[in-house]
């Protein structure tokens, strides 16, 4: 991926992310690492195992820690978006929160799992710089086909977790990147503790995918990392507006220059 994006340019820079998985996989059959056998016996043609949903009032706490992850990334990649394409976007996280929660519902109403924009797309606009809606139309449309067919998904099944993982780490990787940029282009003051302590602590306990479990409840990398985050922001700063220690400093005044000068 790396080569492709800084050797090629047009369309093969572009596809950077499917040449490299095209390689990547094309490398493990040579290998040996595939096994195509589940391809042959997979139909052509086939539907998803559908279930009904069962309302059971004691599995709701396990299920709550998964819609603050759904929240956190929801505005996080709303906000990305709009700044890879230098657009404020704020706007939308209301209709993105919406869609989502009812897509989640609806597919939890047929036991599915819940839904989300994926870091991963996020990262593939990033590295191919394609935004256009259209696009990603045509690619959802395309997924769901494809996704009637069994023998399309052994065939995806088939791709080494080496080679996803690869591809995986790129792009997580191009998302931080977006995250980092966020803090820059809104002149986050790092000098002030309490940015140091709310961007470290989240950062790595997000990245170490650090995980609570208190009961039936479990809380992992992103809700913990998210809850950190405003939890140690706000605590520092109304402790530091209580106490004196988080002065804000006002910008000095522009001083006309004078006529000796």
């Amino acid at each position: 991926m790396v080569l492709c994006t800084a050797l090629f340019k047009g369309i093969l820079g572009r596809v950077s992310v499917l040449l490299g998985v095209l390689i990547g996989y094309g490398v493990a059959v040579l290998r040996g690492e595939v096994v195509f056998a589940p391809v042959a016996e997979a139909a052509w043609i086939g539907l998803p195992e559908f279930h009904h949903p069962e309302f059971n009032l004691g599995l709701l706490p396990m299920f709550l820690p998964v819609v603050l992850v759904l929240l956190a990334e929801n505005v996080g990649h709303v906000t990305s978006v709009g700044l890879m394409t230098n657009r404020n976007l704020d706007h939308m996280v209301g209709r993105t929160l919406a869609s989502d929660g009812i897509a989640t519902a609806l597919s939890a109403g047929f036991g599915g799992s819940p839904t989300t924009t994926y870091g991963e797309n996020i990262g593939v606009m990033s590295a191919t710089r394609v935004y256009s809606t259209a696009a990603y139309w045509v690619a959802g449309i395309a997924a769901i086909l494809l996704s009637l067919s069994p023998k399309v998904g052994a065939a995806i099944f088939t791709i080494p977790p080496g080679v996803l993982g690869g591809v995986t780490f790129v792009l997580y990787g191009l998302i931080g990147i977006v995250g980092v940029r966020m803090w820059v282009d809104g002149k986050v003051d790092f000098s002030k503790p309490k940015n140091q302590f709310t961007a470290g602590v989240a950062l790595v306990v997000g990245i170490a995918n650090v995980t609570w479990t208190f009961g039936s409840i479990e809380l992992t990398g992103i809700a913990l990392g998210t809850l950190a985050a405003l939890i140690i922001y706000h605590l520092m700063h109304q402790l530091g507006r209580a106490t004196g220690t988080d002065q804000v400093t006002e910008p000095a005044e522009k001083v006309a220059p004078s006529r000796e000068a």
